[in-house]
Protein backbone atom coordinates (compact mmCIF):
# COMPACT_ATOMS: atom_id res chain seq x y z
CA UNK A 1 0.00 0.00 0.00
CA UNK A 2 1.37 3.07 -0.65
CA UNK A 3 2.07 5.39 2.06
CA UNK A 4 0.88 8.87 1.75
CA UNK A 5 3.59 11.42 1.22
CA UNK A 6 2.49 15.41 2.19
CA UNK A 7 5.10 17.63 0.59
CA UNK A 8 7.84 20.41 1.64
CA UNK A 9 7.98 19.57 5.08
CA UNK A 10 11.73 19.74 7.06
CA UNK A 11 13.00 15.91 7.48
CA UNK A 12 10.09 13.82 8.55
CA UNK A 13 6.74 14.90 9.77
CA UNK A 14 3.39 13.29 11.14
CA UNK A 15 -0.08 14.13 9.60
CA UNK A 16 -3.37 13.48 11.39
CA UNK A 17 -5.98 12.92 8.80
CA UNK A 18 -9.66 13.16 10.30
CA UNK A 19 -10.52 9.13 12.36
CA UNK A 20 -7.32 8.95 13.92
CA UNK A 21 -5.43 8.14 10.53
CA UNK A 22 -1.83 8.87 10.68
CA UNK A 23 0.93 9.23 7.78
CA UNK A 24 4.45 10.14 7.37
CA UNK A 25 5.32 12.76 5.32
CA UNK A 26 8.93 12.81 3.90
CA UNK A 27 10.60 15.45 2.76
CA UNK A 28 10.01 16.75 -1.34
CA UNK A 29 12.46 17.59 -3.43
CA UNK A 30 12.67 21.38 -5.30
CA UNK A 31 12.34 21.03 -8.96
CA UNK A 32 15.54 23.41 -10.36
CA UNK A 33 14.94 25.71 -13.58
CA UNK A 34 14.28 23.13 -15.95
CA UNK A 35 13.43 22.98 -20.00
CA UNK A 36 10.29 22.06 -21.41
CA UNK A 37 11.39 19.42 -22.81
CA UNK A 38 12.22 17.53 -19.49
CA UNK A 39 8.43 17.85 -17.91
CA UNK A 40 7.02 16.17 -21.47
CA UNK A 41 9.67 13.96 -21.56
CA UNK A 42 8.14 13.15 -17.85
CA UNK A 43 4.87 12.79 -18.94
CA UNK A 44 5.62 10.39 -21.65
CA UNK A 45 7.34 8.29 -19.14
CA UNK A 46 5.08 7.68 -16.24
CA UNK A 47 2.22 7.55 -19.34
CA UNK A 48 0.80 4.07 -18.21
CA UNK A 49 2.08 3.85 -14.93
CA UNK A 50 1.30 6.78 -12.81
CA UNK A 51 -0.66 9.80 -12.87
CA UNK A 52 -0.28 13.43 -11.58
CA UNK A 53 -2.64 14.87 -9.29
CA UNK A 54 -3.59 18.66 -9.86
CA UNK A 55 -5.79 21.16 -9.20
CA UNK A 56 -6.87 24.22 -10.27
CA UNK A 57 -7.15 27.58 -8.26
CA UNK A 58 -9.37 30.16 -9.87
CA UNK A 59 -10.36 33.88 -8.94
CA UNK A 60 -9.27 35.72 -7.07
CA UNK A 61 -5.83 36.36 -7.73
CA UNK A 62 -4.97 37.13 -5.20
CA UNK A 63 -5.25 33.70 -3.21
CA UNK A 64 -3.74 32.00 -5.84
CA UNK A 65 -3.29 28.42 -3.52
CA UNK A 66 -6.62 28.41 -1.54
CA UNK A 67 -7.52 25.56 -3.87
CA UNK A 68 -4.60 23.69 -3.15
CA UNK A 69 -4.61 24.26 0.27
CA UNK A 70 -8.05 22.81 0.77
CA UNK A 71 -6.57 19.48 -0.85
CA UNK A 72 -3.27 19.59 1.63
CA UNK A 73 -5.96 20.38 4.32
CA UNK A 74 -8.09 17.06 3.52
CA UNK A 75 -5.29 14.98 2.58
CA UNK A 76 -1.45 16.47 3.98
CA UNK A 77 -0.45 16.24 0.69
CA UNK A 78 0.34 18.76 -1.77
CA UNK A 79 -0.86 18.46 -5.54
CA UNK A 80 1.60 17.20 -7.67
CA UNK A 81 0.44 20.01 -10.06
CA UNK A 82 -1.11 23.49 -9.22
CA UNK A 83 -3.52 25.13 -11.74
CA UNK A 84 -3.91 28.69 -11.94
CA UNK A 85 -4.95 31.60 -14.34
CA UNK A 86 -4.32 34.35 -16.56
CA UNK A 87 -7.62 35.80 -15.61
CA UNK A 88 -10.24 38.46 -16.81
CA UNK A 89 -11.81 40.44 -14.28
CA UNK A 90 -10.11 43.86 -13.37
CA UNK A 91 -9.42 43.56 -9.83
CA UNK A 92 -7.86 40.22 -11.10
CA UNK A 93 -5.73 40.76 -14.04
CA UNK A 94 -4.11 44.23 -11.53
CA UNK A 95 -2.67 41.01 -9.52
CA UNK A 96 -1.28 38.43 -12.39
CA UNK A 97 1.89 39.15 -10.87
CA UNK A 98 0.61 37.37 -7.38
CA UNK A 99 -0.75 34.27 -9.92
CA UNK A 100 2.82 34.57 -11.38
CA UNK A 101 4.97 34.53 -7.81
CA UNK A 102 2.68 31.45 -6.99
CA UNK A 103 3.63 29.89 -9.96
CA UNK A 104 7.57 29.87 -9.01
CA UNK A 105 6.74 29.23 -5.87
CA UNK A 106 5.17 26.24 -6.68
CA UNK A 107 7.44 24.71 -9.04
CA UNK A 108 10.34 25.55 -6.78
CA UNK A 109 8.48 23.57 -3.96
CA UNK A 110 7.97 21.08 -6.49
CA UNK A 111 4.58 20.88 -8.36
CA UNK A 112 3.79 21.03 -11.94
CA UNK A 113 2.73 24.24 -13.04
CA UNK A 114 -0.23 24.65 -15.01
CA UNK A 115 -2.20 28.08 -16.39
CA UNK A 116 -5.60 28.43 -18.05
CA UNK A 117 -6.81 31.82 -19.69
CA UNK A 118 -10.00 32.49 -19.55
CA UNK A 119 -9.34 35.95 -21.94
CA UNK A 120 -12.01 38.23 -22.31
CA UNK A 121 -13.52 38.50 -26.34
CA UNK A 122 -11.43 40.97 -28.19
CA UNK A 123 -15.43 42.57 -29.06
CA UNK A 124 -15.12 43.73 -25.36
CA UNK A 125 -13.00 45.82 -22.87
CA UNK A 126 -9.84 44.50 -21.86
CA UNK A 127 -11.07 43.50 -18.81
CA UNK A 128 -14.46 41.86 -18.11
CA UNK A 129 -17.15 39.48 -16.67
CA UNK A 130 -17.14 35.69 -17.09
CA UNK A 131 -20.71 36.75 -18.07
CA UNK A 132 -21.21 38.73 -21.25
CA UNK A 133 -17.20 39.05 -21.74
CA UNK A 134 -15.40 35.73 -21.41
CA UNK A 135 -18.83 33.67 -21.90
CA UNK A 136 -20.40 35.49 -24.52
CA UNK A 137 -21.15 34.64 -28.34
CA UNK A 138 -19.54 36.44 -31.58
CA UNK A 139 -20.58 36.30 -35.33
CA UNK A 140 -18.19 34.67 -37.44
CA UNK A 141 -17.46 37.80 -39.27
CA UNK A 142 -16.33 39.06 -35.74
CA UNK A 143 -14.01 35.65 -35.20
CA UNK A 144 -12.79 35.77 -39.17
CA UNK A 145 -11.24 39.54 -38.18
CA UNK A 146 -10.39 38.32 -34.98
CA UNK A 147 -7.91 35.93 -37.16
CA UNK A 148 -7.00 37.55 -39.85
CA UNK A 149 -3.80 40.31 -39.47
CA UNK A 150 -4.21 43.98 -39.89
CA UNK A 151 -7.92 44.16 -39.21
CA UNK A 152 -8.99 46.40 -36.16
CA UNK A 153 -10.35 43.02 -33.85
CA UNK A 154 -6.84 41.21 -34.98
CA UNK A 155 -5.06 44.60 -33.95
CA UNK A 156 -6.64 44.49 -30.77
CA UNK A 157 -6.45 40.45 -29.80
CA UNK A 158 -2.61 40.96 -30.26
CA UNK A 159 -2.61 43.47 -27.80
CA UNK A 160 -3.98 41.45 -25.29
CA UNK A 161 -1.64 38.64 -26.05
CA UNK A 162 1.39 40.85 -25.63
CA UNK A 163 -0.22 41.90 -22.02
CA UNK A 164 0.59 38.39 -20.81
CA UNK A 165 3.72 37.71 -22.62
CA UNK A 166 6.04 39.30 -19.88
CA UNK A 167 4.58 37.51 -16.91
CA UNK A 168 5.59 34.11 -19.22
CA UNK A 169 8.78 35.80 -19.65
CA UNK A 170 9.38 35.62 -15.59
CA UNK A 171 8.54 32.43 -15.52
CA UNK A 172 10.80 31.60 -18.43
CA UNK A 173 12.92 33.48 -16.77
CA UNK A 174 12.81 31.61 -13.85
CA UNK A 175 13.22 28.54 -15.53
CA UNK A 176 9.96 27.45 -14.78
CA UNK A 177 8.10 24.96 -17.43
CA UNK A 178 4.41 26.20 -17.66
CA UNK A 179 1.36 23.67 -19.03
CA UNK A 180 -0.13 26.42 -21.04
CA UNK A 181 -3.63 25.64 -22.38
CA UNK A 182 -5.11 28.70 -23.99
CA UNK A 183 -8.74 28.35 -25.96
CA UNK A 184 -9.95 25.61 -23.34
CA UNK A 185 -12.95 23.53 -24.15
CA UNK A 186 -12.94 24.57 -28.22
CA UNK A 187 -15.33 22.78 -29.13
CA UNK A 188 -18.18 23.92 -26.79
CA UNK A 189 -20.13 27.37 -27.34
CA UNK A 190 -20.09 28.95 -24.32
CA UNK A 191 -16.84 30.50 -25.02
CA UNK A 192 -16.21 32.91 -27.71
CA UNK A 193 -13.79 31.17 -29.66
CA UNK A 194 -15.44 27.75 -29.19
CA UNK A 195 -17.68 25.32 -31.60
CA UNK A 196 -15.44 26.62 -34.70
CA UNK A 197 -14.54 23.41 -36.43
CA UNK A 198 -11.84 23.30 -39.09
CA UNK A 199 -8.71 24.84 -40.15
CA UNK A 200 -10.12 28.24 -40.19
CA UNK A 201 -12.06 28.49 -36.68
CA UNK A 202 -10.43 27.25 -32.96
CA UNK A 203 -7.41 25.33 -34.94
CA UNK A 204 -6.20 29.04 -36.20
CA UNK A 205 -6.46 30.83 -33.60
CA UNK A 206 -4.43 28.48 -31.46
CA UNK A 207 -1.79 28.55 -34.24
CA UNK A 208 -1.35 32.32 -34.11
CA UNK A 209 -1.04 32.16 -30.96
CA UNK A 210 1.63 29.61 -30.57
CA UNK A 211 3.27 31.52 -33.94
CA UNK A 212 3.20 34.88 -31.48
CA UNK A 213 4.05 33.41 -28.07
CA UNK A 214 7.05 31.52 -29.78
CA UNK A 215 8.16 35.09 -31.60
CA UNK A 216 8.52 36.23 -28.18
CA UNK A 217 10.65 33.46 -26.83
CA UNK A 218 8.22 31.75 -24.70
CA UNK A 219 9.73 28.40 -24.70
CA UNK A 220 9.08 27.48 -21.50
CA UNK A 221 5.30 26.79 -22.54
CA UNK A 222 4.00 23.18 -22.95
CA UNK A 223 0.87 23.31 -25.40
CA UNK A 224 -1.96 21.86 -23.83
CA UNK A 225 -5.03 21.80 -26.35
CA UNK A 226 -8.51 20.76 -25.07
CA UNK A 227 -11.98 20.10 -25.71
CA UNK A 228 -14.63 19.32 -23.16
CA UNK A 229 -16.13 15.52 -23.40
CA UNK A 230 -19.10 16.73 -25.22
CA UNK A 231 -21.11 13.32 -26.65
CA UNK A 232 -21.27 15.16 -30.20
CA UNK A 233 -17.82 14.17 -30.90
CA UNK A 234 -15.52 15.25 -33.47
CA UNK A 235 -12.78 16.60 -31.65
CA UNK A 236 -10.23 16.06 -34.45
CA UNK A 237 -12.09 18.75 -36.40
CA UNK A 238 -10.91 21.36 -34.02
CA UNK A 239 -7.25 20.65 -33.91
CA UNK A 240 -4.55 22.66 -34.56
CA UNK A 241 -1.93 19.72 -35.66
CA UNK A 242 0.87 17.78 -33.72
CA UNK A 243 3.37 20.58 -34.54
CA UNK A 244 1.03 23.14 -31.87
CA UNK A 245 0.27 20.69 -29.30
CA UNK A 246 2.75 19.04 -26.82
CA UNK A 247 -0.10 17.52 -24.35
CA UNK A 248 -3.97 16.72 -25.72
CA UNK A 249 -6.54 17.09 -23.13
CA UNK A 250 -10.38 16.53 -22.03
CA UNK A 251 -12.44 18.45 -19.75
CA UNK A 252 -14.72 16.19 -18.03
CA UNK A 253 -18.26 17.84 -17.11
CA UNK A 254 -20.92 15.67 -18.94
CA UNK A 255 -20.03 13.17 -16.94
CA UNK A 256 -18.02 12.53 -13.76
CA UNK A 257 -15.71 10.84 -15.63
CA UNK A 258 -14.23 10.00 -19.59
CA UNK A 259 -15.73 7.10 -20.61
CA UNK A 260 -14.12 3.99 -22.54
CA UNK A 261 -14.49 6.02 -26.26
CA UNK A 262 -13.43 9.59 -24.52
CA UNK A 263 -10.52 7.60 -23.85
CA UNK A 264 -9.76 6.19 -26.98
CA UNK A 265 -10.82 9.75 -29.38
CA UNK A 266 -8.43 11.44 -27.14
CA UNK A 267 -5.43 8.94 -27.71
CA UNK A 268 -6.38 8.51 -31.26
CA UNK A 269 -6.06 12.57 -32.06
CA UNK A 270 -2.99 12.72 -29.54
CA UNK A 271 -0.95 10.36 -31.63
CA UNK A 272 1.56 9.30 -28.59
CA UNK A 273 1.58 12.97 -27.21
CA UNK A 274 0.83 12.44 -23.53
CA UNK A 275 -2.66 12.92 -22.79
CA UNK A 276 -3.90 14.48 -19.54
CA UNK A 277 -7.68 15.03 -18.06
CA UNK A 278 -7.14 18.74 -17.98
CA UNK A 279 -10.77 19.47 -16.01
CA UNK A 280 -12.58 17.35 -13.32
CA UNK A 281 -15.60 17.56 -10.87
CA UNK A 282 -15.43 14.31 -9.45
CA UNK A 283 -11.50 12.98 -8.16
CA UNK A 284 -10.82 9.61 -10.09
CA UNK A 285 -11.40 6.26 -8.38
CA UNK A 286 -9.57 2.70 -8.79
CA UNK A 287 -11.73 1.98 -11.66
CA UNK A 288 -10.53 5.41 -13.61
CA UNK A 289 -7.27 4.83 -12.77
CA UNK A 290 -6.94 1.15 -13.95
CA UNK A 291 -9.31 1.34 -16.46
CA UNK A 292 -7.87 4.11 -18.32
CA UNK A 293 -4.36 4.14 -17.39
CA UNK A 294 -2.94 6.45 -19.87
CA UNK A 295 -3.89 9.41 -18.42
CA UNK A 296 -0.36 11.22 -17.10
CA UNK A 297 -1.97 14.06 -14.98
CA UNK A 298 -5.41 15.04 -13.38
CA UNK A 299 -6.64 18.58 -12.19
CA UNK A 300 -9.92 19.03 -10.24
CA UNK A 301 -11.78 22.39 -10.72
CA UNK A 302 -11.41 24.59 -7.81
CA UNK A 303 -14.52 24.71 -5.43
CA UNK A 304 -15.36 21.15 -6.66
CA UNK A 305 -12.46 19.73 -4.54
CA UNK A 306 -15.01 20.04 -1.48
CA UNK A 307 -18.47 20.57 -3.26
CA UNK A 308 -18.04 17.53 -5.01
CA UNK A 309 -16.05 14.93 -3.22
CA UNK A 310 -16.58 13.78 -0.10
CA UNK A 311 -13.32 13.86 2.50
CA UNK A 312 -12.71 10.03 2.09
CA UNK A 313 -12.73 10.07 -2.21
CA UNK A 314 -10.30 13.03 -1.94
CA UNK A 315 -7.96 10.70 0.17
CA UNK A 316 -8.78 7.54 -1.23
CA UNK A 317 -7.48 9.18 -4.73
CA UNK A 318 -4.10 10.82 -3.37
CA UNK A 319 -3.46 8.20 -1.42
CA UNK A 320 -3.87 5.80 -4.33
CA UNK A 321 -0.75 3.62 -5.44
CA UNK A 322 -0.69 4.86 -8.76
CA UNK A 323 -1.24 8.52 -7.95
CA UNK A 324 1.94 11.37 -7.60
CA UNK A 325 1.63 14.17 -5.22
CA UNK A 326 4.16 16.97 -4.39
CA UNK A 327 7.53 14.95 -3.45
CA UNK A 328 6.47 12.08 -5.78
CA UNK A 329 7.16 13.78 -9.08
CA UNK A 330 10.36 13.35 -9.75
CA UNK A 331 11.66 16.17 -13.01
CA UNK A 332 15.06 14.53 -14.19
CA UNK A 333 15.76 12.20 -11.41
Amino acid sequence: MKIPRPAWVAGTALVLLGAGMVHTAPRAEAFPATPRSAVTGYLRSITGASIVSGQHNKEPATSPRQYSQQAYDVTGQWPGLWGGDMMFRAEDIAHRQSVVDEARAQWSAGSLVALTWHACSPTVGATCEFEGGVKTQISPAQFQEIVTGGTYLNSVWRSRMAEVVPFLRQLRDAGVPVLWRPFHEMNESWNWWGARPGANGGAKIFQQMRDYFDSQGLDNLIWVWNVQDNPAGGWASYYPGSGYVDVVSLDAWYKNHPSGSDYQQIQSIAAGKPIAIAEMGKVPDDALLAGQPRWAYFMVWSEQLRGNNSNAEIQAAYFHPRVLNRGEVRIGG
